[in-house]
């Protein structure tokens, strides 16, 4: 497994009380091109494809639309991607099979009512990348799959929906939420540790106070992960999953908002459990 302590001890650290990431997610994909082994290129594409799926279905609804340069391919390759999956079955080369399929899948049901091309991307998209090689950026995706499925089974619960007509995909995860739809925590509590977590976030009335204690959870969870590898793959890339998430905040919440989600994270981290070998005897 490849080490970034280099790369890594160059950058600068990623502290909650920046105002700003001294790297925009974009510049801090372009420096990776030019370190990552090819291997873990791979892998790190994985997690910018997110946003070549939400261009793709922008792309779809918009031939001018306005793109996020954060993606993998440009402009001029989607395109190529819409008109080919158009004219095959199958995969298009060069691209992860789902994106034909969305195409098509798109050119379908674009019309019906209740059918939305974004959700219906992203949810293509955390199939593909819950099959991930590296165990810990499997888990990672599947940890946000998850958030939104218990988040849209509680607000379909708490409207009197059906949990089977807003839940998405398969797992385990999905098959508690319908079975076990009237527990509380859908019976997750004693399966996922964060889920407690994630309970007390969704009463929160106020939605930016929301989404504080989501991302506090998921930051939460990258530094626990890292805690032992802080200079492999796996750190790095959790660096880039806080870059995006400051980068995020700077651009939708003042340095008041900054100061609270700061002592979200530190609430946290007093009830995180501290691995054993560190509590001394």
């Amino acid at each position: 497994m490849a080490n970034y302590y280099c790369f890594m001890a160059g950058l600068p650290t990623v502290k909650l009380t920046d105002a700003q990431p001294q790297h925009t997610l974009l510049q801090l994909k372009e420096e990776l091109a030019d370190v990552l082994e090819p291997q873990d290129a791979r892998l790190m594409e994985r997690y910018f494809l997110r946003f070549d799926c939400e261009n793709l279905a922008a792309l779809l609804a918009d031939a001018d639309a306005e793109l996020d340069d954060r993606g993998n391919y440009d402009r001029e390759a989607l395109g190529q991607l819409i008109e080919d999956a158009r004219e095959l079955d199958g995969a298009v080369k060069g691209f992860p099979a789902f994106m034909a399929d969305f195409v098509r899948d798109y050119d379908a049901h674009a019309s019906q009512a209740g059918w939305f091309p974004r959700d219906a991307a992203l949810l293509a998209y955390y199939d593909y990348a819950r099959e991930c090689p590296n165990t810990m950026m499997a888990e990672w995706y599947d940890l946000n799959f998850n958030i939104l499925n218990i988040l849209t089974a509680l607000i379909a619960r708490r409207q009197g929906w059906s949990l089977a007509d807003y839940v998405q995909g398969s797992g385990a995860v999905v098959d508690a939420i319908l079975k076990q739809a009237n527990q509380p925590d859908f019976g997750l509590g004693a399966e996922l540790d964060y889920v407690k977590d994630l309970m007390q976030a969704a009463e929160t009335t106020d939605p930016v106070e929301k989404e504080r204690l989501i991302d506090a959870l998921r930051w939460n969870w990258l530094e626990e992960k890292t805690f032992f590898e802080p200079f492999d793959i796996t750190a790095l890339f959790a660096y880039v999953v806080r870059s995006e998430i400051l980068e995020r905040w700077a651009l939708l919440d003042p340095e008041q908002g900054r100061e609270r989600f700061t002592e979200i994270i530190e609430n946290l981290r007093g009830e995180a459990k501290v691995p054993e070998e560190f509590i001394r005897k």
